[in-house]
């Protein structure tokens, strides 16, 4: 767990969370995270507290990130007609990685290295803690609808039709 911990993206990840004034700590787990499913059964609570981050490439090249509930699928045609989009595109790994610094399977709503435009899933607004990922598929960090809101600068939003 000591090796997750000293992974290069979960201490950037843990220092922006410190920076930012997020008392949430970063958590290793045993078992992987790279799921809501995963993570859910991992922290012992259920799918919709899980708050994925799903990446897509905008027309113009830039990033944009989904903040979703984990028992959510995003509607991609939802999306795009409320930022004024025509067509979303699913970012693939190695663009997820140079704009992020994060591998799939931890990619954090934090310490990005090129800022996203950042959507969340209003739908997190009704649990009291979600869990997002911290970088790794093994790290995780709880924090609430108005941390991810207030800290991401992030635009709350139905992203998908439940």
């Amino acid at each position: 767990m000591e090796q997750v911990l000293n992974n290069n993206s979960v201490r950037r990840i843990a220092a922006e969370l410190k920076s930012l004034g997020i008392a949430g700590e970063v958590r290793a787990l045993s078992e992987s995270a790279r799921t809501a499913a995963e993570a859910a059964a991992a922290l012992g609570v259920v799918q919709g507290q899980i708050a994925s981050s799903i990446v897509f490439q905008l027309p113009d090249g830039s990033p944009l990130l989904v903040v979703t509930s984990g028992a959510h699928r995003v509607d991609t045609h939802l999306v795009a007609e409320q930022i004024g989009v025509e067509k979303l595109h699913r970012a693939d790994a190695d663009y997820i990685k140079e704009m992020s610094g994060i591998s799939i399977g931890g990619v954090s709503p934090f310490g990005w290295i090129t800022k996203p435009l950042t959507l969340i899933d209003i739908s997190l607004q009704n649990f009291e803690v979600v869990w997002a990922a911290a970088g790794h598929a093994h790290a995780v960090f709880p924090t609430s609808f108005q941390e991810l809101v207030e800290h991401t600068k992030g635009r709350p939003m139905k992203v998908a039709n439940d």
